[in-house]
This record gives structure tokens, sequence and C-alpha cells, in this order.
């Protein structure tokens, strides 16, 4: 794997949306930046040929014209360029696995409303090695607030995922939100053997989530953490919970079950409505 931040462009304003979030983001984790475009119709380079005959002019355009504006953004930082004859989904997924993380733009159908994936992001996002970030159209990285959230599950190993997190909020010098949703059973009142009942499983959740945390806390004491325990289902927990955030981080198996979607409900809750850049991180 390569110290690299990698990000799809293909010419979108919603993919210089994404270089821009993942200069910043490759600025702050020291790391590179490589700017990736692929076309299966590439073609060799010939040098006797006129420059007015080039094939290949509109895609070095969008690469040449994107390394131009971030590096008189970002002096410092190490851009490279990467011309890939390939079908699309097949160059994402292998810059990805040489990458840090990909990071991709994401088109916004309404201010509030999802995202749309089209085919290639939704085929790379299922399948990728590595964190995919995806960053809505239009999201700036002057508005960052300070505030990441990582959605949690407490069933199995997510060691990639609380990596991610826990890095992202140190490389950042901000707190990690920790967020964790199930629905607790207060059907029966507020009084009586069903309130009881509800206090305990909650308590239980808590140590649960702990459990979790508390290696974690241990090798990143430096990074704050904000844990909270949303009565409420995985889904809307993390969707609420990004609300005003710069990032929000969520774990994708990358083994699912044979029947049913790739990504679970909680993936496809975030990415089709927070409003912050998302990062689908894999992990057993």
């Amino acid at each position: 794997m390569e110290q690299v931040v990698t990000v799809g462009l293909d010419g979108s304003a919603e993919s210089m949306t994404a270089a821009h979030w993942a200069a910043d983001e490759a600025k702050g984790r020291e790391l590179a930046l490589r700017l990736t475009h692929a076309w299966i119709l590439l073609s060799p380079p010939t040098p006797d040929s006129p420059a007015a005959d080039d094939q290949n002019y509109w895609a070095k355009r969008i690469v040449h014209d994107a390394h131009a504006e971030l590096a008189r953004l970002h002096p410092d930082l190490t851009i490279t360029e990467d011309l890939v004859a390939d079908q699309p989904e097949k160059a994402l997924l292998d810059a990805a696995a040489r990458s840090r993380m990909l990071v991709l733009g994401s088109r916004g159908l309404d201010p509030v409303a999802s995202f749309f994936l089209g085919d290639i992001g939704l085929h790379v996002v299922t399948r990728a090695e590595r964190p995919v970030v995806l960053v809505r159209a239009g999201r700036q990285v002057e508005e960052r607030r300070g505030r990441v959230v990582v959605g949690l599950s407490l069933h199995g190993p997510q060691d990639n995922l609380l990596e991610f997190a826990y890095v992202t909020a140190f490389t950042r010098g901000v707190p990690l939100h920790a967020v964790h949703g199930r629905k607790l059973d207060r059907a029966h009142g507020a009084r009586g053997a069903g309130a009881e009942a509800a206090h305990d499983l909650e308590q239980h959740v808590r140590g649960e989530l702990d459990a979790v945390l508390r290696p974690w806390r241990e090798k990143f004491p430096r990074v704050r953490v904000i844990d909270e325990i949303r009565a409420e289902s995985p889904a809307q927990a993390v969707v609420r919970a990004a609300a005003d955030c710069d990032l929000l981080m969520v774990g994708r198996r990358k083994h699912p079950p044979a029947l049913g979607s790739r990504l679970g409900p909680v993936v496809q809750a975030a990415v089709h409505h927070a409003a912050c850049p998302v990062a689908v991180v894999p992990h057993e």
C-alpha cells in the first residue's frame, strides 16, 4: 500500500469537489495525492503526432487542470497524475487497493435528500479493499466544523473501522463521536418491570460499547471520545448523529451474506442521506 490518497476524476464539478477534499485530507495526514482518470480508449503516446491530433487531449486536460488548481492551493503537497487505459470501475478498484483511501464525488439530487450513486460509484464502494470516501457535490473543505462521527455495530470485529476513525480524529485534532443505535424496548411504560428491563438493557449495551472502545482509548490516549447510545435503529442513529459534522465513518463487511444487499442498511442510509462526506470502511 502506498502512502497516498487517490481521487477519481471524470471532469465533473462533483469530482473536483472531491479532489479539493482529498487534497486537504492528504495534507493533514502527511500523504501524497494521486489524481486518477480512467478512459478505456486512452491511446499510447505518439511523439511524432501534432498536438492537435492528440486523442488523449481531454483526458489529459481533466488531470492537468485539476493538478494546476490544487498545486496553487497546496504548494507543499506532492501531487501525481495517473491516466489509466481501463474501465473506470477496474481502474478505481486497483487504485483503491494501492492507496490509504479513495475519494469520489457524489451528486446531490437535493440539498438534504440523498446522494446519487451511479453504477461506477456503487460498484467501487461495494468492492473496494480500502476506505472509500464519498463527497457530496458543493461541499467545501472550509466548511469543517471540528466534528467527526463513527457509527458502531457491537457485533463482530471492526478494527479497520476503528483504526480509521481514531487516526482521522487524531490527525485533525478533534474529538471522536462514537455512536451506536439500538431500539430499546420502552413500550411497557415509564413505570414497573418494563422500564426497569429497558434500563438494564441500556446498561448492558453501554458495557458492550465500553468494551469495544477500551483498547482504542488506550492506544490513542490523546483522542477524546464522546460515546453515545441512541434508542433508535442503527441507520437512523448514524444519519442523525452526522448532522453538522465533517465526516461520517461507517463499516462495510468485506464478505457479506450470500443473500441480500452487499451494502447493509446503515451504509445505505449513510451514503444516501448524510449531508456530510461519508467514509465506507471495509472490515471482516
